[in-house]
């Protein structure tokens, strides 16, 4: 008997005619993936591999990483520098030296006449590392502004924020490697399979091998909720709530680590105080997670004889973002759960150099998590540059988010945007298009042409992507890894490095500091900034080639070390005033915008996985963007009966800031109460979103808003999306 069609044709595996392979690190999300471009006869990309003896992913790619050798040839791209004098009018195109001489005279021009802070610039955490150095000698030591930062407050500004109040300095303590002996994981607010797809393999392998409870907080019953052994469908915004009473819990049934609280953490009194009002019952009623399941896990997690907890954006986009941060730490350090294998307070970060920007781009600080409020880190980046000292600021300036409401009130006259795209990104869209028309010069520096944002530039500078250009990268786990170049940049775009050079040769201090010429000499010099002092960020051991020699190498790693630190603090000691661990007393306050009459559904976003970000790279991919190329909501079955529309139907969400039109997918996954948009579509989601921010991270509350759904007229819907994008 015969199965199938009768002629069936059989599979045939293409020859691309490679030549060679080239050493690579991907370059989407910030797993940190090993990977080998291959190069055909004509020297182009024609085909991904993972290293099957690389650290982090052993062989494997996601699909992202699998086509990411097509984004050299992509669409969009720029390939000369364009001017013009209004934004209504037409491009027209300059030479680099006409392109950087009219930003130079009009950055000159601004400041001269509004003050040095009347500039902003906002970066991304695409570049590579060396690349943030520069650019952060340029702002710093150059420029002059302290109006600078980077997208990575939309993503990890509150990870940020709740390490420092925690353990007195950034750096996620953790590694991947603690999958393989942990007892036990809590994941908040992160759906790996679809964020992060090869972390998710790490763990999955872990759990076949040795299984330990999977706990997952999310109020969206995601692909990673589906394994877990405990779903916890948490209310939007409420996880302090939750983690003040499983402290309470641990306290309580004096389950904590006594020896390590006495030892290495400060304030235990406070905190215990505090977690006292968050018994089980009374913080089921704002969190929405029953009294005993509450117990149940606090339970389960300090008994555990190692305990890990993980988290992406579901805790960090929150007006509470940096609390939960800490509320997570608590967690770990009162079981003593830190600098241990198995035990961990690890944030999983969302681009690929998300971490590079941190550590190196100078945006909250100086150089090498160095403090722009202490007088001798200061003075050791001056006299390292050969400035002023008092050419620096005292403290930092106005944070991303803040940036964009000062164009607004008249502080901010230019803008210098580099690789990112807050006309998807941002939160209350409509907002921010009215603020960019009221620079007087704005500039735009972007791999794409047609990146949503340089509609509004007056300068656009074209900037070589990855693989065009070569340096390296840090991943969650801070391993440092390095691209190699493999192809030349389209026409006359070029390296970022090189643009920042560039500009600097224009400005009096730019002729007084070096900026040297290659990115192996560029990442010589950042070692030299890390040395001594007892310093945490030390990549004083490292080179471009024993990087790559060792598939990454994860710092502190310093001179003498054949390999990097797997994790931080494991002798106890943080860097604090007194060496210690910071305990810290947080109560909730309620300040989300919640459901009501006019506005019946929590409107929710995330990742999906054939997508990144803001889509200027994954859109433009056919073998990524077919299988979402619209913007859609999940809702749930009941819901959408009882509306009365269906799947693939056109719908309009509105808030009380804007509208969007999407398509319906209905889904248990998602409450009654609840709508879920991927977060990647321009005029989608965050023409919606409130974007409240933290008070301590300035991170924007993407993810807690109220909605409702109206219909439209379905032979419109479509043209109002085209018409949307045009404008």
């Amino acid at each position: 008997m015969l199965f199938g069609r009768k002629n069936r044709k059989p599979i045939k595996i293409v020859d691309k005619q490679i030549k060679n392979w080239k050493y690579a690190v991907c370059g989407y999300c910030s797993t940190g993936c090993t990977l080998e471009v291959g190069l055909n006869n004509e020297g182009k990309p024609v085909s991904s591999r993972g290293m099957g003896s690389a650290h982090v992913n052993r062989g494997k790619l996601c699909i992202k990483g699998i086509f990411e050798h097509e984004l050299s040839s992509s669409a969009g791209r720029g390939d000369e520098p364009l001017i013009r004098e209004k934004t209504h009018e037409e491009f027209r195109p300059v030479g680099w030296d006409g392109a950087l001489d009219h930003m130079a005279l009009e950055i000159k021009r601004v400041q001269e006449k509004y003050g040095r802070d009347s500039v902003a610039i906002v970066s991304t955490g695409q570049l590579l590392t060396e690349e943030f150095y520069t650019l952060g000698k340029l702002v710093r030591g150059v420029i002059g502004t302290n109006n600078y930062d980077g997208n990575t407050t939309l993503c990890m500004a509150s990870a940020v924020s709740g390490y420092k109040r925690s353990f007195g300095s950034d750096g996620p303590p953790g590694c991947y490697d603690d999958f393989d002996s942990t007892h036990c994981l809590i994941a908040f607010g992160s759906n790996l399979p679809e964020q992060h797809p090869i972390i998710y393999w790490r763990l999955k392998e872990a759990l076949e091998k040795r299984k330990f409870p999977l706990i997952v907080v999310d109020p969206r019953v995601t692909m990673l909720a589906q394994f877990a052994d405990i779903h916890l469908p948490i209310t939007p915004g409420t996880d302090l709530v939750l983690l003040n009473a499983l402290a309470h819990v641990i306290l309580k049934e004096g389950l904590q680590d006594r020896g390590y609280i006495e030892a290495h953490c400060n304030d235990f009194e406070d905190f215990e105080k505090t977690v006292e009002q968050y018994d089980p019952a009374s913080a089921a009623k704002v969190c929405g997670i029953d009294e005993d399941m509450i117990r149940h896990v606090a339970r389960i997690y300090a008994n555990a004889p190692s305990a890990m907890s993980i988290w992406t954006m579901g805790i960090n986009q929150s007006t509470h973002g940096s609390d939960g941060v800490c509320g997570i730490n608590n967690l770990n350090l009162i079981t003593g759960n830190i600098g241990v294998a198995g035990g961990t307070s690890l944030s999983i970060t969302g681009q690929c150099n998300a971490m590079g920007t941190r550590e190196w781009s100078s945006c909250s600080g100086l150089p090498g998590y160095r403090m722009l409020e202490k007088p001798r880190h200061r003075r050791e980046v001056a006299d390292f540059w050969g400035i002023d000292e008092e050419f620096f600021p005292a403290k930092r300036g106005l944070q991303q988010t803040d940036i964009f409401p000062a164009i607004e009130s008249g502080q901010i006259k230019a803008l210098w945007i580099v690789a990112t795209n807050p006309l998807t990104s941002m939160p209350n869209q409509p907002r921010i298009k009215k603020a960019l028309q009221k620079l007087e010069f704005m500039v735009v520096q972007d791999i794409y042409r047609d990146c949503e944002t340089v509609d509004y530039a007056h300068l656009y500078l074209p900037a070589a992507s990855w693989g065009e250009k070569e340096g390296v990268q840090t991943n969650s786990e801070r391993r440092v890894n390095i691209v190699r170049k493999f192809i030349e940049p389209p026409g006359k775009s070029k390296p970022d490095f090189w643009i920042f050079n560039q500009l600097a040769k224009r400005f009096d201090n730019g002729k007084k500091i070096k900026f040297p010429d290659t990115t192996s000499e560029i990442f010589d010099e950042m070692k030299q900034l890390s040395k001594g002092d007892g310093r945490t960020l030390d990549i004083s051991g490292m080179s471009h080639d024993l990087i790559e020699k060792h598939k990454g190498l994860q710092w502190p790693m310093r001179e003498n070390q054949e390999t990097g630190d797997q994790r931080l603090y494991s002798d106890g000691i943080y860097p604090t005033a007194n060496g210690r661990a910071n305990l810290m007393a947080m109560h909730y306050v309620e300040n989300n915008e919640t459901p009501d009459k006019q506005f019946p559904f929590w409107l929710n976003s995330g990742r999906v996985i054939e997508h990144f970000h803001t889509r200027t790279k994954t859109g433009k991919l056919g073998n990524l963007n077919k299988f979402s190329p619209t913007p859609y909501m999940e809702i749930n079955p009941d819901a959408a009966r009882e509306l009365g529309i269906s799947s693939m139907q056109y719908v309009r969400l509105v808030s009380k800031r804007g509208d969007a039109i999407v398509m319906v997918q209905p889904t248990h996954r998602v409450p009654r109460d609840m709508v879920f948009i991927p977060m990647h579509y321009h005029d989608c989601v965050n023409r919606l979103s409130l974007g409240l921010l933290d008070p301590y991270s300035r991170q924007p509350a993407f993810k807690q808003c109220a909605v409702r759904i109206e219909d439209i007229d379905q032979s419109e819907a479509a043209q109002l999306n085209v018409e949307r994008r045009a404008f």
